[in-house]
């Protein structure tokens, strides 16, 4: 079977989001390096740096067989969990209350982003399976598919990176939708992990800070100087950029550092300020594009393929959809980055890989019809 050319707009589309994200990352972090009398360009550099590496390890990805990534997913599976094992180990690094990096040399890694990619190859390996005549997973396949999501989501939790661990979720049940399982058993999952979030807000298991969070989301006046600072002042930048922005480097909430990780977690509120409406309108209908051409590859592809390309459509989904709410006011703030464009390493690489996955199920699956 010929494979197919590449979907270039699925690519052009994620390249050209990562590209828009390095500009942002300059704007958000030039003031601060000014100030501080360092090279105003340093982020930028790291960050094309960790462009060009995931667009290696997407194109690399892209070319490699989709039977061979399911060769390879144990093994993947593997170290990832090795790897989030060894982040509660004094390895670790804690970040904003998070013990989620892992410290090799002058580089920091973070272990849960690329473990985003492996269970959902590891799901996909595991649902994909069917005998003659099977139109839906067998339940041993949805129990492993669950045991093998437990370990991941357990580390996590000890981490703890209650924002991850929301992906996660929607991964597992993108996957098992996607393979087919019966809708009532989908919303009896959902709403044991809803009761397991209950459980572990009435029991005290939530850190202090994620409890205030919660609250400020809940209540947005009650904490406007203290938890709610940062969702208030996120709001204002946003909306202060009108229809057409400030300008790129002219945001004066920007330059001002009112609103704290901008560059990572609140990257979107440089977009609103700046680029205005229309700017950040254009970086929605980009996102909106890789989902769409995710949910096309899974649509035209067999079970493994279906599978695996409609968990990353919900991990890329979810993620945008509570990255862009935190900075409007409608979603908490649990700190996950906005795919493509926050600064850092581990996230950018890990949502490029993704599009190679992508792009790798594309190219091995013939349109219908064929």
């Amino acid at each position: 079977m010929r494979a197919q050319r590449p979907d270039w707009v699925l690519a052009v589309a994620a390249v050209a989001l990562c590209g828009l994200g390095a500009v942002l990352v300059w704007s958000a972090t030039e003031p601060r390096l000014l100030d501080a009398g360092q090279d105003p360009l340093t982020y930028l550099k790291r960050q094309l740096v960790n462009i060009a590496v995931g667009v290696a390890v997407m194109v690399a990805l892209s070319a490699t067989s989709h039977r061979v990534l399911r060769a390879y997913t144990p093994w993947a599976y593997l170290a990832a969990v090795l790897s989030l094992a060894a982040v509660l180990t004094p390895l670790g690094r804690t970040v904003n209350g998070a013990q989620a990096w892992l410290g090799l040399g002058p580089l920091q890694v973070q272990p849960s982003e690329p473990a985003k990619l492996a269970l959902v190859l590891a799901l996909a390996t595991v649902l994909a399976e069917r005998h003659d005549g099977e139109r839906r997973p067998r339940w041993t396949q949805v129990g492993l598919a669950l045991a093998l999501s437990a370990p991941p989501a357990a580390l996590i939790m000890l981490q703890p990176d209650m924002g991850t661990l929301l992906i996660l979720a929607a991964v597992v049940l993108g996957a098992l939708f996607a393979a087919g399982v019966a809708l009532r058993w989908l919303l009896a999952l959902s709403g044991s992990a809803v009761a397991a979030g209950a459980a572990a807000w009435f029991l005290g298991l939530l850190q202090p800070h994620q409890v205030s969070r919660l609250i400020a989301f809940a209540e947005p006046g009650a904490d406007p100087l203290g938890a709610g600072y940062t969702a208030k002042e996120a709001l204002v930048t946003v909306g202060s950029g009108g229809a057409f922005g400030r300008g790129l480097f002219n945001g004066d909430q920007t330059a001002g550092r009112f609103v704290p990780e901008q560059h990572t977690d609140f990257v979107f509120t440089v977009a609103g300020e700046e680029l205005g409406f229309l700017g950040s309108a254009l970086i929605v209908v980009l996102l909106a594009v890789v989902l769409w051409r995710g949910l096309r590859v899974a649509g035209r592809t067999g079970s493994f393929g279906c599978v695996a390309a409609a968990a990353v459509v919900c991990w890329l989904a979810l993620q945008t959809f509570v990255n862009i709410g935190m900075a409007l006011g409608l979603a908490p703030v649990i700190g996950v980055p906005l795919p493509f464009v926050s600064y850092g390493g581990s996230a950018t690489v890990a949502a490029l890989a993704a599009i190679g996955v992508l792009q790798s199920i594309h190219r091995g699956h013939p349109p219908k019809g064929h």
